[in-house]
């Protein structure tokens, strides 16, 4: 009855709601830190946004075509309202994309590791997904990537910075490498965490769209807006791939308040900014740590670190019977750890100097 490929797929697991989590372990709070989302909250004109809006709107289907958000991100990004796909979520996007353009027999390249939807969907669609090891740096191998193309190759992902090495790779290298690649592959760049780079113009591939009709650029609302909770994710398309993908997007996936909050948060760069501040002063303080204490680790663009840790599942044990849920299961005996305030970086770092001192 179900479809083979789906057939042999494991269920997403998600993670125990925190309330019930805190009542299991006895605790007055748990801080998550394993799912990248920021510690720093939402700004607070969203919160003022949706208070005013008109509550009687609610019967009513939202914009289908997000309208209004479509123009305050085409403006940002300085590209044609029209080139913008908007989904539920970058996980919506990711599916329309490997929907729209995967058949049986097909190829995808991704890097190893990588955010795990892209392979999922590749499944799903039937095709064949081949994974490029990152370097001993954990930064992307373009040059491997581009030298694994064949003639059955249909999409690459490239995740930048790449989740969950946390690695960056410039536009220039983008460039190069898109020099190399055959104008019958597409290629999708992830820029879920672009906003935390230390140099956002010398990495973002939004740029090179004019030059290449192969080339999409992804972001979402998720990270350093802190809008997880209201799933917006979007997509810069080539001109001539947009009515396709358009035509398979689903009517009214975005909602009304998720489009609000979207353009909201978008025209608070000042919340933006003070946020990646923050996140790149943590990060700073979270590579101090590790080269102190001698880990094993990647140079982070991102909002999370990514390090070797001896005896890692019991280490997470460990912190969540103290309140931290880190991320587990990307790597034998590797954690990834979402950056916190500063309070929250501080009393995890010492308790994994007293898990390792025990």
């Amino acid at each position: 009855m179900l479809k083979k490929t789906v057939s042999r797929l494991q269920p997403y697991t998600p993670e125990t709601p925190l309330p019930e989590l805190e009542k299991r372990l006895g605790l007055a709070s748990v801080v998550r830190l394993s799912a990248n989302e920021n510690p720093f909250g939402t700004s607070p004109k969203v919160k003022q946004a949706l208070q005013s809006w008109d509550f009687s709107n609610s019967r009513y289907y939202p914009d289908g075509d997000a309208s209004a958000l479509r123009q305050a991100v085409a403006a940002y990004l300085n590209v044609a309202p029209e080139r913008l796909l908007f989904g539920n979520g970058l996980d919506e996007v990711i599916e329309l994309i490997s929907r729209t353009f995967l058949e049986n027999g097909d190829e995808v390249l991704e890097l190893g590791p990588t955010f795990s939807e892209y392979k999922l969907h590749a499944q799903i669609e039937n095709t064949n997904i081949r994974d490029v090891a990152v370097q001993t740096d954990g930064v992307a191998d373009l040059t491997a990537l581009a030298a694994a193309i064949t003639a059955k190759t249909k999409l690459i992902w490239l995740c930048n910075p790449n989740n969950p090495t946390g690695t960056a790779v410039t536009r220039t290298a983008i460039a190069q490498f898109m020099a190399q690649v055959p104008r019958t592959v597409l290629v999708l760049i992830d820029e879920a965490y672009i906003d935390f780079v230390d140099d956002v113009a010398a990495y973002t591939a939004v740029p090179l769209l004019s030059e290449y009709d192969n080339l999409m650029v992804l972001r979402t609302f998720s990270k350093a807006y802190g809008l997880a909770n209201f799933r917006v994710g979007y997509a810069v398309m080539p001109p001539k791939l947009a009515p396709s993908l358009q035509a398979v997007r689903l009517p009214y996936n975005l909602s009304a308040i998720a489009q609000l909050a979207a353009q909201t948060a978008l025209a608070d760069q000042v919340f933006l900014q003070t946020t990646v501040v923050r996140v790149q002063k943590a990060r700073q303080q979270w590579e101090s740590f590790l080269q102190q204490q001698q880990f094993t680790f990647y140079q982070s663009q991102a909002n999370f670190t990514f390090f070797q840790a001896p005896n890692a599942l019991e280490l997470a044990a460990y912190l969540l019977h103290h309140g931290f849920i880190v991320r587990t299961g990307l790597r034998p005996d590797w954690l990834r750890i979402t950056f916190g305030t500063n309070e929250q970086n501080d009393k995890l770092q010492q308790l994994i100097l007293a898990f390792y001192q025990q």
